[in-house]
């Protein structure tokens, strides 16, 4: 291919290469049939095929496929062997529709509840994202059709997202917004990746060359190509340098001539664009060989779609009340149970090829129960005692009440945030009157992201996170209600108490442009941890019909290098009278480090099944990354040598195992220390410390005499009621050398210089 590739590039004229470089249309890019140079044809995803119907317009009707669970579903699965037999279903409708590449996943963080695309991400955490956008993209890819990893990056908002620039320190961006990138494309090497709108620390993410070539060409070792979001390219020269190769949606000549114009003038190198072209080609030709044509098994996906959003429900309570048995009567209320709300608004909305109404599903499946029925809200956002009265009226005369309660897309979309964590006023006072009124009340939620309760949920008997659970989801609540299926599925992201419990509440949304990640590191279950604050329901968590004993845990080596990591082995015992599955979660916690650390991090999991009694053993392996963080002087990921805890839960609030190892680092970093580093510093240094060792008897002895009065009664304190040597530690070497000229044979510039000499010196 690459010969094919070559031979066309010099027979290409330039306004050819050019063209290519931007979209013949909203989902096509340029054929050049003289060269034999077929269009590329791509789809919105990413939990469906939104194969547009009339390739020519952005908003249009597409034709059906099916909807899968959103993001937000799939990641509560944590199983990414079911999202691998997902992508391979999401390959075979785009072989069957004619589609090359599907726009999916998104892996951007959940910084906030907030953010009103959540649903179409996967979590708060990027390793559990990385995982799982890895085997999906492994999965459609498998089938020889592409994917788009997106919105690369920190896009977390939609307010403003056209224009805001996410101002992200190197670290956090690093540790928190970019891991679930690195990981899928090193290991599953997608077809493309889609640039986000947002500007970053001040550049829009489509001319962004630190992020598009230094480090995910170049250090990721990205072999796609690049294409923007829709619209969000500004200026196509710019984007071109920063590292965008396929500006979407097209028509825009314009745009076409500006390239040609700044190649013939000196301003873009003509190497630059044949690169992009190169990245184009490649995928055009490997798009290809994968004939399109046929059609897909409608009903087998279909059922792979229940099985997924069963899986991915997390049951959040349960007083005892589910799984439901013979119930002669159930009253069923909320218009959800009738009209399904099984997807999000905007660009991922699919044409479902048909749909399981809870209702529906819930009397297939209790066939002997007689069934009533209310509508409970309204449609919009207006308030209706007589609906809720009517529900009430229904819930005591049964012995049962099913509430499907769905968040409305005028909360909850695509193109803008949510103001709040609440369900609509009327669904709050329906949930609160019905389970007031009927003691063995079960709510069914579904929505993308998480949902304030505490205003009613004392007043039922248990709740159930159904997501936005797909085109098959009616079913699944059905499965899970009635015990045909044991739910499994555990949060991706954390269900705060309140709104201002959140890590980004007081930099969420931004403003004069700017939105600060003043939180750093700490988001989701990172922040929590570290405020020791309570949560409605925390990251990992999830309920089961039956209950999990965890046993010996163990390390395969109690001293290891980091380079060679370590596998972590626990014993997990199903101790109820039903099969059920669990999801072991591991975490790490360094016990002393340079630079601060959250109190643990994901860093592991597995998902087993489990027969009554049944006993497994489940061996998780922690490579190098696992115990590193990225230290922003060294401009690389670190090691340090230490002692970690290995914590193994059931969730991040529920630890059942740990286990401590050593690590040693095999890492020879460079000196850093410069003449503002201070005394505590030098010492953590390996080459500072051997440096400034002999003087620093000489530095503490003469510090207690200044500040002390050279008075022993003061021990470590100094006269000024102080313990001198914790404010001289935290003191540059070159201050605390000002204090003491007596003491020094040299000035304190020539002191220091001499001492960084010598530490930059040592091997």
């Amino acid at each position: 291919m690459t010969d094919k590739i070559q031979t066309i590039l010099a027979e290409m004229t330039l306004e050819e290469k050019a063209a290519l470089c931007t979209g013949a249309g909203p989902w096509t890019s340029v054929p050049i049939e003289r060269l034999g140079v077929p269009e590329l044809t791509v789809s919105d995803g990413p939990h469906g095929v939104r194969r547009a119907i009339d390739a020519h317009a952005i908003v249009t009707e597409s034709v059906p496929a099916t909807c899968f669970p959103t993001a937000s579903c799939l990641a509560s699965t944590w199983d990414i062997d079911l999202l691998h037999k997902m992508g391979v279903a999401l390959a075979e409708e785009c072989i069957a529709l004619n589609v090359d590449v599907i726009l999916g996943p998104g892996v951007n963080m959940k910084r906030s509840p907030l953010g009103g695309r959540n649903f179409e991400y996967f979590s708060e955490d990027p390793f559990l994202a990385g995982e799982l956008a890895a085997s999906m993209i492994d999965g459609v890819q498998s089938k020889g059709v592409g994917t788009s990893l997106k919105h690369y990056a920190a896009n977390n908002q939609e307010y403003q997202r056209f224009s805001i620039s996410a101002e992200i320190d190197e670290r956090t961006l690093r540790e928190i917004y970019l891991p679930a990138f690195e990981k899928a494309v090193k290991q599953s090497k997608p077809w493309t990746v889609m640039c986000s709108y947002n500007k970053l620390n001040g550049v829009f993410a489509s001319e962004h060359s630190y992020l598009l070539n230094d480090i995910l060409k170049n250090e990721w070792g990205f072999e796609g190509l690049v294409v923007s979001d829709w619209g969000a390219v500004r200026d196509r020269v710019a984007a071109l340098k920063g590292g965008l190769d396929w500006e979407m949606p097209g028509p825009r000549q314009q745009r076409v001539q500006a390239v040609v114009e700044a190649v013939r003038s000196g301003e873009l190198e003509q190497s630059v664009l044949d690169e992009s072209v190169r990245r184009i080609l490649r995928i055009l030709f490997m798009a290809q060989e994968t004939p399109k044509n046929g059609s897909f098994d409608i009903d087998a996906h279909h059922q792979l779609a229940r099985k997924i959003a069963s899986e991915g429900m997390v049951l959040l309570k349960n007083n005892g009340l589910l799984p439901l048995g013979g119930q002669p009567r159930i009253a069923v209320i909320g218009r959800a149970a009738k009209e399904a709300h099984f997807q999000g608004g905007g660009s991922s909305h699919i044409n479902p090829t048909q749909v399981s109404a809870p209702f529906d599903e819930i009397q297939a499946l209790a066939e002997t129960t007689e069934l009533t029925y209310a509508e409970g809200y309204p449609a919009d956002n207006s308030f209706n005692q007589e609906l809720i009265d009517q529900a009430v009226r229904l819930a005591q005369a049964a012995q049962v009440a099913i509430l499907v309660i769905a968040l409305p897309s005028f909360k909850e979309s695509e193109g803008y945030d949510r103001r709040d964590l609440d369900l609509t006023d009327q669904q709050i006072a329906l949930i609160q009157a019905v389970g007031r009124a009927q003691p063995n009340t079960v709510v069914a939620l579904n929505n993308g992201a998480p949902l304030a309760m505490s205003a009613w949920i004392e007043d039922v008997a248990a709740v159930l996170e159904g997501w936005m659970m797909g085109q098959a989801g009616g079913g699944a609540i059905a499965d899970i209600l009635f015990g045909k299926v044991n739910p499994s599925g555990k949060l991706a992201e954390t269900f705060p108490l309140k709104l201002t419990d959140t890590p980004a509440h007081i930099n969420w949304p931004g403003d004069a442009g700017k939105v600060h990640y003043g939180e750093g590191l700490y988001i989701g279950y990172r922040y929590y941890d570290a405020r020791e604050m309570p949560v409605l329901f925390p990251f990992g968590y999830g309920l089961s019909y039956t209950s999990f004993a965890y046993s010996n845990p163990r390390l395969s080596a109690s001293k290891f290098k980091d380079v060679d990591g370590v596998v972590v082995t626990v014993d997990v015992t199903n101790a109820g009278q039903v099969a059920g599955k669990e999801i072991v979660q591991v975490y790490v916690h360094d016990r002393q480090s340079t630079l601060a650390r959250p109190p643990k991090e994901l860093k592991g999991f597995a998902k087993l099944e489990l027969q009554p009694g049944e006993t497994k053993s489940v061996s998780i392996k922690l490579d190098l990354r696992a115990f590193a963080y990225y230290h922003p002087e060294h401009k690389q990921w670190v090691t340090e040598d230490g002692e970690f805890e290995i914590l193994i839960g059931a969730s991040a609030a529920d630890i059942r195992g740990r286990v401590t190892a050593t690590l040693e680092s095999t890492l020879n970093l460079p000196c850093i220390l410069d003449k503002e580093s201070t005394i505590r510093e030098w010492m953590a240094d390996r080459r500072g410390k051997v440096a400034l060792g002999p003087l620093y008897e000489q530095i503490e002895s003469q510090s207690r005499k200044t500040f002390g009065g050279g008075d022993e009664r003061y021990g470590n304190e100094s006269a000024i009621g102080m313990d001198i040597m914790e404010m001289i530690n935290d003191m540059p070497l070159y201050s605390v050398l000002m204090f003491q000229p007596e003491a020094m044979p040299m000035s304190p510039d020539e002191v220091v210089d001499f001492l960084l000499q010598q530490a930059y010196s040592i091997e």
